[in-house]
């Protein structure tokens, strides 16, 4: 059997037997990865604690018949703990690792742009003291970008008419002009495409300096995006508490879009 060497981001583990852990990896190289951590689960185990979800690490792995076999992890970034200790950090996390995971359908299809994006993220949730709300929606629009679904954000979806523009259609994938519009499209404050445009762009210090109004508006139509593409809804989703009020007093929420479909953050169709 074949060994190899790569780094990794643990997206999601679990339970086999009594002491050992399928763990779900990213890997730099090689993609998207399941592999057997054996013994991991017992208090005495080589390197049970660097395979923790959103662990970054070095690992060496043969390739089994169905599953692969972790036989040496070296820990090259530690952000779990550090997330562990901050629950709206964490639950970010776990939204960020469990889009990863659904945009590698096919295990073993290199995604090193991905992977790199994943790492990029997590390090930002840990050393700085950016917004992760912001980190999750840069995160989310950078990843539908390479998986081919950016949204229309400076011209209309359909026509490629240069904007602004004054509606947002999610099945559209974005932007809609006077022209183009459909019904129920919703109509998000200029600001708030901007802000998601500067988001996907990286432009940090508009980003930054977002109202808490635009950055839930925001979220909302970037869940809303990604879960149409999915064509499934994300369950670590609703446990990001970005509850408020939005426009006119009424209640936004990225949780509130819970599926795919043509749904449009709640108070923002026009």
């Amino acid at each position: 059997m074949a060994v190899y060497r790569d780094s990794a981001v643990v997206l999601r583990v679990g339970k086999l037997g009594e002491a050992d852990r399928i763990v779900t990896l990213l890997t730099k190289r090689t993609g998207r990865v399941r592999a057997v951590a054996k013994g991991v689960r017992r208090t005495r185990s080589r390197f049970g604690g660097r395979l923790e979800p959103f662990s970054h690490v070095d690992l060496q792995l043969y390739e089994g018949r169905s599953l692969d076999i972790v036989t040496q992890a070296v820990s090259l970034d530690a952000f779990g703990p550090t997330l562990a200790a901050d629950y709206e950090r964490w639950t970010t996390a776990t939204v960020i690792a469990e889009t990863t995971e659904r945009l590698t359908a096919e295990e073993r299809e290199p995604a090193l742009r991905l992977h790199l994006l994943l790492v990029g993220a997590l390090r930002t949730l840990v050393e700085t003291d950016r917004d992760p709300a912001l980190v999750l929606d840069a995160f989310l629009l950078r990843a539908m970008a390479l998986a081919g679904w950016a949204p229309a954000l400076r011209e209309c979806a359909r026509c490629a008419t240069p904007g602004p523009h004054p509606a947002f259609s999610v099945p559209a994938g974005g932007l809609l002009c006077a022209v183009c519009r459909s019904t129920g499209a919703a109509r998000p404050s200029p600001a708030t495409v901007g802000l998601m445009a500067a988001l996907a762009e990286g432009d940090w210090v508009t980003a930054c300096a977002s109202t808490p109004v635009q950055r839930r508006e925001s979220a909302g139509l970037v869940a809303a995006l990604l879960q149409w593409h999915l064509e499934r809804a994300l369950r670590s989703l609703p446990l990001v508490d970005r509850s408020g009020d939005g426009p006119d007093g009424v209640p936004v929420t990225t949780g509130a879009v819970a599926g795919p479909g043509p749904q449009a953050p709640a108070g923002s169709v026009g």
